[in-house]
């Protein structure tokens, strides 16, 4: 998927472009289903720091001691350099939400890579892939319900997707599927 990130860096920007300064319909239902609905505000979790921030360590571990360099290094980088990225997109886009600057979520873009680099080292498997969708689209919802408009946390998938597959390119972590990369010793 070479050419996702391209795609999934478009895709932020024109939705970004087309979401503008201010909230729209879908975002609205979603901040009314939140005021209906505050225990929706429980799915935060899936994309709480600390939550976050675990699973990053626990994929670095698991990579480290499966020697698999390369991964173990993007597992830690690509999380810290999207959410620079995320947080260079708020100033660009200067979207606000009760005063601050929301597009794209930066919560939802860590969670997305950190989910998806844990996919890759775990290996990528219909288990697994369907864990961490679910995950992110419960995710999505609590931000959508609560601290962000939904297009934000659309426009952090997209960033964040975009992220994990440059790390994938770039770090050559695909080649040698479905024994791992190429760095990987299996001693």
């Amino acid at each position: 998927m070479r050419w996702w990130p391209f795609v999934g860096l478009a895709a932020l920007v024109l939705l970004g472009l087309a979401v503008g300064k201010g909230s729209t319909p879908v975002d609205d239902w979603f901040q009314d289903l939140g005021a209906t609905h505050p225990e929706l505000g429980r799915l935060l979790i899936f994309t709480d720091g600390v939550v976050t921030l675990t699973l990053c360590a626990v994929a670095c571990g698991v990579a480290a001691v499966q020697r698999r360099w390369r991964l173990a290094v993007a597992t830690v980088a690509t999380p810290f350099l999207a959410v620079m990225a995320a947080r260079l997109g708020k100033r660009s886009f200067g979207r606000l939400k009760d005063g601050e600057i929301c597009y794209p979520s930066g919560h939802t873009t860590l969670a997305v890579v950190v989910v998806a680099m844990a996919v890759i080292v775990a290996g990528v498997t219909v288990w697994a892939v369907a864990a961490a969708v679910t995950a992110m689209l419960l995710g999505v919802v609590g931000q959508a319900v609560s601290y962000h408009y939904f297009t934000d946390a659309i426009g952090a998938l997209f960033l964040g997707s975009a992220f994990v597959c440059l790390a994938v390119w770039l770090g050559k972590l695909d080649r040698c599927q479905p024994q791992g990369d190429s760095d990987h010793n299996p001693r």
